[in-house]
């Protein structure tokens, strides 16, 4: 909201704040991607379990606004690999338990569903570990299909190690919540319905 001061000069009198909180199973590189995307680097020495809360600004349209970073610790924070472009099972627990609680807690809010760790898709050692498990990783089209499934505003894959799509995830989510995208109409197939 902009005002005038008693000089007439405009001032910003109340920076709209955008709340980003990133969920998801352990391991998956949560803490990574958001300590890569604050600080530019990969933390290569010491990954803490969960990143500190973070708020930078961001310019969108010309206009500040206060980005909120939170992380959440996943239960089963541990030294199994598990992303999700690789990890069937974390995939799963997008349908089952990670969407179920955002619609829960916060049912207008938007979301995306992000692919983490995309510098392993083409890993020899991460292939031959899934292909042990009989798994392999899965391809983006699936994840495309899987966030259109859940409503998701969007399905976007980077990689904290290499930044490679890094800011374009954080780009997205920041447009989400600035343009929700406005709930599909379901029409009616009967002539005399009318909405």
């Amino acid at each position: 909201h902009k005002c005038q001061d008693s000089s007439g000069y405009k001032t910003i009198s109340a920076m709209q704040t955008i709340k980003c909180v990133v969920v998801g199973d352990g391991a998956v590189g949560k803490t990574c991607l958001l300590i890569s995307y604050t600080t530019n680097k990969f933390p290569s020495e010491y990954v803490p379990t969960v990143f500190d809360n973070y708020a930078v600004t961001v310019m969108t349209g010309g206009e500040p606004h206060t980005l909120g970073l939170f992380d959440t610790a996943g239960p089963e924070d541990d030294d199994r690999l598990r992303p999700l472009m690789l990890s069937p099972s974390s995939f799963e627990n997008l349908k089952e338990k990670w969407v179920p609680e955002i619609t829960h807690h916060c049912p207008k809010t938007p979301f995306l569903l992000v692919g983490t760790q995309i510098d392993l898709r083409d890993d020899p050692s991460t292939i031959e570990k899934l292909a042990k498990n009989k798994q392999k990783p899965i391809p983006p089209e699936t994840a495309e299909k899987l966030a259109r499934d859940l409503k998701a505003v969007k399905y976007v894959a980077c990689s904290a190690l290499t930044q490679k799509g890094l800011k374009y995830v954080f780009d997205k989510a920041i447009l989400a919540a600035l343009e929700p995208p406005e709930p599909k109409s379901h029409r009616c197939a009967h002539p005399c319905c009318h909405q």
